[in-house]
């Protein structure tokens, strides 16, 4: 059976905050214009806003340009904050919070609002629609098509119904192709086109390496009278500072008595050992975090990598026919840890550069015109003013690193003379096991501290059991052969859904077992395989998490 190919003036790859904030602002420029566009947009998960998970504390500084009248039409920013505490813990049960007066700036939150990101873009998703975008989730974009003359020509979403043999099953249906004047790619973080295209195009030369961590979050219905709505609560230091491991916690109050709480470990960290869901687990019982929690009941589970790289890490945006935005390359500011904000807004830009292309007759060219547009926006500015937290805080520690980013952000406004940069990507980071602190992490309760695979249930995670596997091993013997005797194999302790296991024979020998059914599509083990072994693809649409209100 032939793949069935649509015409379009724009596809947009990703229901993301980018994605969703392009295909808007594409739809309000042709309806002020009278410019006749076709948009699209796919997204993998099995509705806009499946996938998305994030803490998530929105600067609504790009909502409030995309839809100046969002209150009206019933955005749900609901929760607006009202308190910062900031924790710095020093042990299982210690902690001692920051004084405002030393506190980045970019850690006050004034004028933002706590939200559910998922509910944010499934909000922005009914937007779009109402301005003629036609948007089609459970279809995973999974290749880029090209012209003869190798500009982008548009993108193919995947077959249904492969066997995991790659047979065709009785109910095989191929994938369509999508053709466009021009692509958007706004997959988010470690997007797998977004990968391969900064790869052939070597769109991040002269870049330091994108740096990453994998954020571990938790939605609780808690006891009313501990609820605070508006608090946000941010910790660095214990668990993390036991094994030198970069990162922080977090813990919103939202409406309806609930608290989304997380952790975000740096993937960074050299400690093959570390389990960063078991950090996460073991954070929760230090008393500045449990006393919202206890007699309360955890309600969903997800994990998802986050880019952090920040301006320096930031590649090459435009390719020929084609641009990259949002977390697809980067745009996340780690100093004040949102990147919803800037995702929106370099989504905006690209619209308002592709409409102008479009009115002009142009298509499949190499839109340069968007790298002057996002330098003179208020993203770049921003992403400039805070360009070395990140490394310093890599550099540093999270203490001596934040001391850093209050002089340099408080003190200087961004504008110290230098720029600092951290070039050794997250996966070489790790130390031999051998050389390592091996982590006793304690037995979950069931109460307050959980295991990984209760956890993927509430994570709603379901996929076609018989289909490919979508974690391709480059070289299959590697996990056992060469991970595993240098690193112990961290696949086992990195991936937050158990989803790889080394598994004993009845001879006595080991092999690598991939549980590709509970994969929250977090990314982690595309970025972290310290053999760069192991690659991320999609796998047959509308799999994956179901998550409501992350």
């Amino acid at each position: 059976m032939e793949r069935e190919a649509m015409e379009v003036d724009v596809v947009i790859v990703g229901a993301g905050p980018s994605g969703l904030a392009t295909a808007c602002r594409l739809g309000q420029i042709a309806q002020e214009t009278g410019q006749e566009l076709s948009i699209v947009v796919v997204e993998k998960g099995s509705e806009v806003g499946a996938h998305i998970l994030s803490g998530a504390v929105l600067e609504p500084r790009a909502m409030n340009e995309l839809f100046p009248n969002w209150k009206e039409l019933g955005a749900p920013l609901n929760t607006p904050v009202k308190d910062d505490e900031i924790f710095f813990f020093t042990g299982a049960q210690k902690g001692t919070r920051v004084p405002n007066l030393f506190v980045p700036k970019t850690m006050h939150n004034e004028g933002n609002y706590i939200v559910s990101l998922g509910n944010v873009c499934r909000w922005l998703g009914e937007q779009a629609e109402a301005l003629g975008v036609e948007i089609f989730p459970g279809f995973a974009a999974t290749e880029v098509l090209y012209n003869e003359d190798g500009s982008i020509k548009g993108i193919a979403t995947g077959d249904f119904g492969i066997d995991h043999n790659g047979e065709q099953k009785s109910g095989y249906t191929p994938g369509m192709e999508l053709h466009a004047k021009y692509t958007v790619f706004s997959e988010g973080c470690r997007g797998q086109l977004g990968k391969q295209l900064i790869n052939k195009f070597n769109l991040d030369d002269g870049k330091d390496p994108q740096h990453y961590g994998i954020g571990i979050k938790e939605l609780w219905d808690i006891d009313p009278a501990k609820h605070r709505p508006g608090l946000v609560v941010h910790t660095a230091g214990w668990p993390l500072s036991e094994s030198g491991s970069p990162g922080g916690g977090f813990l919103y109050h939202l409406e309806n008595g609930q608290v989304a709480l997380g952790l975000i470990v740096d993937l960074s960290y050299s400690n093959p050992h570390v389990s960063p869901f078991d950090e996460m687990q073991r954070w929760k019982t230090n008393p500045e975090i449990s006393q919202y929690l206890e007699g309360g009941k955890r309600v969903v589970y997800g994990a998802r990598a986050i880019t952090k790289g920040g301006l320096q890490s930031l590649p090459k945006m435009s390719l020929p026919g084609a641009l990259l935005v949002g977390c697809d390359a980067g745009t996340l500011n780690f100093a004040k840890i949102k990147g919803s904000h800037t995702a929106m807004k370099s989504g905006m830009i690209a619209a308002e550069v592709i409409a102008k292309a479009l009115a002009a007759g142009r298509q499949s060219d190499e839109l340069v015109e968007y790298k002057d547009a996002f330098e003179k926006s208020w993203v770049f500015e921003e992403l400039y003013a805070q360009r070395n937290f990140g490394p310093a805080q890599h550099k540093f520690g999270n203490l001596v690193g934040s001391a850093y980013a209050f002089i340099d952000i408080n003190l200087f406004n961004g504008k110290l003379p230098w720029t600092m940069h951290d070039t050794v990507p997250d996966y070489a980071t790790l130390k031999l096991a051998s050389e390592s602190k091996k982590i006793d992490y304690p037995k979950p309760d069931g109460k307050l501290t959980f295991n990984k695979l209760d956890s993927v249930f509430l994570s709603n995670t379901n996929h076609e059991e018989d289909q490919p596997c979508h974690l391709r091993l480059t070289d299959p013997s590697i996990p056992i052969n060469v991970n595993l005797p240098k690193w112990d194999e961290p696949a086992q302790r990195y991936c937050p859904a158990g989803v790889y296991e080394v598994v004993a024979n009845d001879d006595g020998s080991k092999r690598f077992q991939i549980n590709a059914q509970n994969c929250v599509h977090c990314k982690t083990c595309d970025i972290k395989d310290p053999s760069q072994n192991i690659t991320w693809v999609a796998p047959e649409g509308t799999g994956g998490p179901n998550y409501p209100n992350m």
